[in-house]
This record gives structure tokens, C-alpha cells and sequence, in this order.
């Protein structure tokens, strides 16, 4: 006799619509071929989430939430974290050409909260790294936050021209060289 387990199929869902809005975007995907990959009926997916935008968003959220946790700000070692912060994204390329498709197609929408919770909360770390003179106050905490997350992230999104000048295995010493330049007190 088969049990069910809501959970376990919401999981093989988000799983799921994480490949397919990674390869597609929101536009281009299609709940039928989402269904498939999960291995449930298209019809199961209504159930769990308001359509395709509803579960786009849900694993908009779950991203950020998992990212959040699974990398957490330490803004006395800035560096530190530039560097875990790309080691997350080399590990989950799909999570980045998700993000890269989040960002296009929802580009007019207001910032999530969680999103917007998030950043609040790292610049405030970064605040207070600046009172403890570990960080520059030479710049405002939210350019510094801006910084640090682009410079984590800068070869996610660059074609083949631009990743080739730097290799695979100096991409990490590179991120931490830049970020402790930039964010070193008296510098």
C-alpha cells in the first residue's frame, strides 16, 4: 500500500522547478515538462503553489533562505565570507542561472523581504565590523556589502572570454585578495 508524503513530492517539486527555471526562466518553462521532471501529475502542482509564478517565487525564497544559512555573514572576516560565498555558487551553477533569470524577469517587482531582511542585517554586521575598526568606515557598510557580493559572484555570470583570464583554481585567491583591499582599515 503506497503512503503519502506531501513534503517528499513538495521537495521533488521545488527540485524539480529549480532545473527547469534555470534552463528556461519563468517564461519559458512549462509546468507539464516541471511535473515530469518531478515525477508528479501536472494537476499536483496547483495543489502545492499558485501556478508557475507562485512556485517561481518559492524557490526564489528558498534559495535566499538557504543561502542565508547556509553562508552566513561574518563581517570581521569579509574575505572569508567573498570566498565561501563563491565557493556556494561554483558547487550550485544552477542556483546562479536561476538567480540570473530571477533578476530579468523579475526586475520591476519591489525586493522581496527576505531579500531586503537580509541585506539590512548584513550591512548592519558590516556597521558594526566598522565601529570595531576590523572594516574600513571609509566607505559606506551597504557599498561595501554591494562590493564584496559582486565580487564573490563575478564569474557566475561572464561568458567564456571573461572567465578564461583567470583560472578555475585562482578564482578564489583572487576574490579574497580584492575584498581584503578593499574592506582593510586605513587603507
Amino acid at each position: 500500500m503506497a503512503t503519502r508524503d506531501p513534503d517528499r513530492k513538495r521537495q521533488q517539486l521545488m527540485d524539480a522547478a529549480l532545473a527547469e527555471f534555470a534552463e528556461y526562466g519563468v517564461a519559458g518553462a512549462r509546468v507539464d515538462r516541471l511535473a515530469k521532471r518531478a515525477g508528479i501529475s501536472p494537476g499536483l502542482v496547483y495543489s502545492f503553489f499558485d501556478g508557475k509564478d507562485g512556485l517561481f517565487e518559492a524557490v526564489y525564497e528558498a534559495i535566499v533562505e538557504q543561502t542565508v544559512n547556509a553562508v552566513p555573514i561574518d563581517a570581521d572576516d569579509l574575505p572569508g565570507y567573498a570566498a565561501r560565498l563563491h565557493d556556494a555558487a561554483a558547487q550550485h551553477p544552477q542556483v546562479m542561472r536561476f538567480l540570473a533569470w530571477y533578476a530579468l524577469e523579475r526586475a520591476d517587482r519591489p525586493v522581496p523581504e527576505v531579500v531586503a531582511r537580509s541585506m539590512d542585517e548584513k550591512t548592519a554586521a558590516i556597521e558594526a565590523a566598522q565601529q570595531r575598526g576590523t572594516v574600513t568606515s571609509d566607505k559606506p557598510a551597504g557599498e561595501i556589502l554591494a562590493l564584496v557580493l559582486s565580487l564573490a559572484n563575478m564569474w557566475q555570470h561572464h561568458t567564456e572570454g571573461v572567465s578564461r583570464l583567470v583560472t578555475d583554481t585562482q578564482r578564489r585567491a583572487v576574490i579574497t585578495d580584492a575584498v581584503s583591499r578593499l574592506v582593510a582599515p586605513g587603507g
